[in-house]
């Protein structure tokens, strides 16, 4: 398995509107392409960060859901509306241990 971690950092005050956007617009979407492990919004430490883990069989396996992502038309006004709330994004890829819960 691959997992990718995002931290998206919003403009202040702005983590319950991208909540809502991804909850209304992005899940129906995005659920056709990649499996969701979590969403989380941060409450102590950096603060107005949103923290999004998707689950990947492999490199190539991400690198084909990107890409069907990226041809899918009804993404396109979701990404801009996100994109418009951002002041920073992170990614990461990630790879477990042979003892992680999971894999």
């Amino acid at each position: 398995m691959l997992y990718e971690m995002r931290i998206y950092t919003v403009q202040p005050g702005k983590v319950p509107e991208l909540n809502a956007l991804f909850e209304k617009e992005g899940i129906p979407i995005i659920k056709d392409h990649s499996k969701l492990v979590g969403w989380w919004s941060t409450e102590v430490g950096p603060l107005n960060q949103v923290v999004h883990i998707w689950a990947y069989n492999d490199a190539g396996h991400r690198e084909k859901v990107r890409a069907a992502q990226n041809a899918d038309p009804r993404l396109k006004g979701y990404r801009g509306k996100v994109l418009a709330l951002l002041v920073n994004q992170t990614n990461m890829l990630l790879t477990p241990s042979n003892f992680s819960p999971l894999q």
